[in-house]
């Protein structure tokens, strides 16, 4: 009796060594299974200042957007330096999935309406899946109403119509910096002469630099290559400023030598000039509306 209670204890102590070894070896199987670690908040909100960036509202979400800028800086006390004169804008942005954001808006530069759409195509990502950039890919297209006062000249709808293709990459470098450039092609339907290109290539670069956990300093500049707009003088858009999280709001503070408060419009029509003062204080407010 005392030899089978003996072999019996013995089997069980085997069995649970047994047991405890294979539960080890699976324990160390998940461990060294590699996930995928996306990145997130690349920058604060869409908008770097005035451009995309390469953040998207999530699945179901709305953002309302307020864009304001004022007057140009150099117009002088008579006019509050520019605090007497605005150009604004009214925007909405959706998530129709995490991926792809639909956007409309309205602007009083030209009495403009605009939509667009952004798809998520890479996303910067390490472990099982290694990605270094997130890519999203912008096409868009505005709409003109202002009054034509010459109508001899034939202004025809289709004048009024502009298109945007842009692709925005962007890195996460740091949990403080992040970067991005943003290739552009836009096609305007009517140019003022037939030297004009009708279609204008760009090249921007931008960025933000977390000062804290609500605070970042932005930089946004819009590269239009040569001799695409000979009949008037066009500046590069250069933008200057910070983001303010509140926690429901994105504050945007910066200022701007672009009256303008759409991508088609200040890319290639930037007229304002740094060194003269002729630049513009203006902010965006975000708020973010979670529908689902």
């Amino acid at each position: 009796m005392k030899t089978v209670l003996s072999l019996t204890l013995l089997a069980l102590s085997s069995f649970g060594v047994y047991a405890q070894n294979e539960e080890d070896d699976l324990m160390g199987m998940f461990d060294n299974e590699e996930v995928t670690n996306y990145t997130s908040a690349t920058f604060k909100t869409t908008r770097l200042a005035l451009g995309y960036s390469v953040e998207n509202p999530a699945k179901q979400d709305l953002i309302f957007l307020i864009s304001h800028h004022f007057g140009a800086v150099n117009t002088g006390a008579y006019e509050m330096f520019g605090l007497d004169q605005a150009t604004i804008r009214i925007g909405f942005e959706y998530g129709i999935t995490g991926r792809l954001t639909a956007g409309i808006g309205r602007s009083s530069y030209n009495k403009t309406y605009d939509s667009y759409l952004k798809y998520k195509l890479l996303r910067q990502s390490t472990g099982s899946s290694n990605m270094p950039v997130t890519v999203n890919l912008v096409t868009g297209i505005n709409y003109i109403t202002l009054r034509n006062d010459y109508p001899e000249q034939g202004y025809y709808t289709s004048n009024r119509i502009n298109y945007l293709f842009q692709v925005l990459i962007a890195r996460k470098f740091t949990k403080n910096f992040s970067a991005q450039i943003m290739p552009s092609l836009i096609h305007n339907n009517l140019v003022p002469t037939a030297k004009d290109k009708n279609d204008k290539f760009a090249l921007g670069i931008g960025g933000r630099y977390k000062v804290s956990n609500r605070i970042s300093v932005n930089a946004e500049y819009h590269y239009l290559f040569p001799n695409q707009v000979v009949s008037y003088e066009i500046k590069n858009s250069l933008t200057l400023g910070m983001d303010i999280e509140t926690g429901g709001h994105v504050f945007q503070l910066f200022f701007t030598n672009s009256v303008q408060l759409n991508p088609l419009d200040f890319i290639t029509n930037t007229t304002g000039d740094w060194t003269s003062g002729n630049f513009f204080f203006g902010f965006n407010v975000t708020r973010t509306f979670t529908l689902r």
